[in-house]
């Protein structure tokens, strides 16, 4: 018997989940939670062998979930579910050490597929997502633009990441002109959302 633990903030969706898992003969839930706190707790006590969880949980995301059970409960793999999903989420996800990704919109009979791929230690993942995440561009920024990039996700303004990261206002200018032309984006905006679309960030 699989064990499973549910994590996903919405209530429906959470309900569809369970039942759709509980309907397999191989399988049982043996908690379902709404946030990542939750998620790393039940697991903790529970000892299931997949741990199914929204990419969009709260307040700690799906990857950060992944990455600490992979530390705290290496014994339990991470099947990551996501509304909209892309191919940039795919390398973030198994770079968080994620043994599954899948949509959201999959069939039951997909999701228990997936599960028992993920419990039996081998990687799940939508066909086409994989084929897209191959095709996805590598990652051409260093990590000090990275760190300029986050900060500009978040908001900051160039003084602002200046401040953070100990560099001079026209040390952070010169990366995001680089950035900028190294993602073929329009502004530093849109180098922010090619990034994390790509899963770079």
């Amino acid at each position: 018997m699989i064990g499973i633990v549910v994590a996903e903030h919405l209530p429906l969706v959470r309900r569809g989940l369970v039942a759709s898992l509980e309907g397999e003969a191989d399988m049982k839930v043996v908690a379902d939670v709404a946030t990542g706190e939750e998620a790393l707790t039940a697991v903790l006590r529970h000892s299931p062998e997949v741990a199914v969880v929204d990419l969009g949980l709260p307040p700690a995301d799906g990857l950060d979930v992944a990455r600490r059970l992979h530390e705290e409960a290496p014994g339990c793999g991470v099947l990551l579910l996501s509304h909209d999903p892309s191919p940039g989420q795919v390398r973030q996800a198994f770079a968080a050490h994620a043994l599954g990704f899948m949509s959201l919109r999959v069939g039951p009979e997909q999701l228990a597929a997936g599960v028992r791929l993920v419990a039996s230690g081998r990687r799940a993942v939508d066909s086409e997502l994989a084929v897209a995440a191959l095709r996805s561009a590598e990652n051409p920024l260093t990590p000090r633009e990275l760190d300029v990039l986050r900060l500009v996700a978040r908001g900051a303004t160039s003084n602002e990441i200046a401040e953070a990261l100990f560099l001079s206002v026209g040390t952070v200018r010169n990366h995001l002109s680089r950035i900028v032309c190294k993602t073929q984006a329009r502004d530093r905006l849109d180098a922010a959302r090619i990034a994390g679309e790509s899963g770079w960030l």
